[in-house]
């Protein structure tokens, strides 16, 4: 039984009437299936299977009322945690050691901290029903006494997490998260290249392509010459005309973050060189800041999109190729409306066809 594919995987089966490559809307007690996995990672619980056996889940009332059920009950938890750790890729967080010798603070209970915050507070985004720009913009984190010491921020006793407003605002949202900032790292220093492609890639929604092969290592200080800074020797770097172009989009934004150090903790100086922390995009934007790059990033409708992207891709389990493209600029048209809060998001990401109908296999698929 245990290798039964029916026990190890969700089945869809098609009706018997259905043609390949036709598109039908699933059943009540498919949808049922489908949402409960998205909002709960479970089974459906008797008052959801009971409404679809009773036909009436397609009803958008019905279906709307028990979406917000569903994304009160404890059991959201789940995707909240499972969705954000795979988007923001914290969960590579636990497998990371940072060098002892540079980072000695870092431990294991200090890692288990900074994924705690995280965590805590994209549930309370959600929870909450907050914007979706505010997962950049929030004036507000969650830290226990260590994580706050981490921070210098004063006045948090205690190993339990509480909601503590962030007066410094190179730390609002989370481009100020420490589990962030130190999985964009190397173990021994920043990565301005890794987190500019962890910016492009995760909230603006265009990765640069693979670096070419044979590409030289960058050249570290080695105590053997006057040390010079990160920025001027990937400034040496760049001059390689076949790295040049992707560098030109990766490396100032992950310049605009490196007042933070491998760990997230803040810094004015690196190996004893004061931190430079203006930089310009290619388009020839000025960023001086932390706020400031937050500013840049929600000028348009880049993050947005790329969030309703990653949502739509886990709530259906597939990519989203060029033909959701419409449905996505649909959601995100309909959202704006309600101010671009999660439960609209949600709501439209279930409404959605992606969500609602089926393709029947093509044969030799």
């Amino acid at each position: 039984m245990l290798s039964f594919p029916a026990f190890l995987f969700r089945i869809e089966r098609d009706p018997a009437e259905a043609r390949p490559g036709e598109v039908y809307r699933i059943s009540d007690i498919e949808l049922a299936s489908r949402l409960s996995f998205f909002l709960w990672r479970s089974i459906p619980d008797d008052e959801l299977l009971s409404v679809a056996g009773q036909g009436r889940l397609q009803e958008p009332a019905v279906l709307e009322q028990q979406v917000r059920r569903m994304l009160a009950d404890p059991r959201a938890r789940r995707w909240m945690n499972d969705f954000m750790s795979q988007w923001l890729r914290l969960r590579n967080l636990r497998a990371l050691e940072p060098d002892p010798d540079i980072f000695p603070e870092f431990d294991h209970t200090l890692r288990a901290d900074m994924a705690t915050e995280t965590e805590l507070f994209f549930e309370s985004q959600v929870r909450d029903d907050r914007p979706l720009q505010d997962l950049l913009l929030a004036e507000y984190t969650y830290l226990n006494d260590r994580l706050a010491a981490h921070y210098d921020v004063p006045g948090v006793y205690g190993s339990h997490f509480r909601r503590a407003a962030v007066t410094n605002p190179a730390r609002h949202g989370l481009l100020g998260h420490a589990g962030l900032l130190t999985v964009t790292s190397y173990a021994h220093r920043t990565s301005p290249v890794v987190r500019g492609q962890w910016v492009l890639e995760t909230l603006l929604g265009a990765p640069p392509p693979p670096p070419p092969p044979n590409v030289p290592p960058l050249q570290e200080n080695d105590g053997t010459s006057e040390p010079t800074s990160l920025r001027e020797r990937m400034a040496a770097h760049r001059s390689n005309p076949v790295c040049a172009s992707c560098h030109r989009r990766m490396d100032p934004m992950g310049f605009a973050l490196e007042n933070f150090d491998g760990i997230g903790k803040w810094r004015d100086e690196d190996d004893g060189i004061p931190i430079e922390t203006v930089t310009l995009l290619p388009d020839g934007t000025e960023i001086d800041s932390p706020q400031r790059f937050r500013e840049v990033l929600l000028a348009g409708d880049e993050f947005v999109i790329t969030v309703t992207e990653k949502l739509l891709t886990y709530a259906i389990g597939r990519g989203v190729d060029y033909h959701d493209a419409p449905t996505v600029r649909q959601i995100v048209r309909d959202i704006a409306g309600d101010g671009y809060r999660w439960s609209s998001l949600v709501l439209g990401i279930v409404n959605s066809e992606p969500f609602r109908m089926r393709r029947v296999v093509e044969d030799g698929q």
